[in-house]
């Protein structure tokens, strides 16, 4: 990056994620967030745009079969009954 820059080339380090979780001014600038999911916490770097002065939230995606139920009952008009002979036979 020195040797380039030094020749009117413009250049920039790249970061790994490990860089970017250790680089302070990140976490100052809340550029790294901490996510709370229901399998741990999880830090990870956040888009860095700001929405009204305030970081975008981060969510966690949800678990392994969350919404299965919601998608055969809601999205495929599949009955509860149903729903459930398929859970009991290990289809879903």
């Amino acid at each position: 990056m020195r040797l380039i820059g030094a020749a009117g080339v413009p250049a920039g380090a790249v970061l790994d994620t490990g860089d970017l979780l250790g680089e302070s001014s990140f976490a100052k600038r809340g550029i790294i967030q901490t996510m709370r999911h229901p399998n741990g916490e999880l830090r990870m770097p956040t888009f860095p745009v700001r929405f009204d002065g305030a970081p975008a939230p981060v969510k966690p995606a949800p678990l392994l079969g969350e919404h299965t139920a919601g998608v055969f009952g809601e999205w495929l008009g599949m009955s509860a009954d149903d729903f459930a002979m398929l859970r009991a036979e290990g289809v879903v």
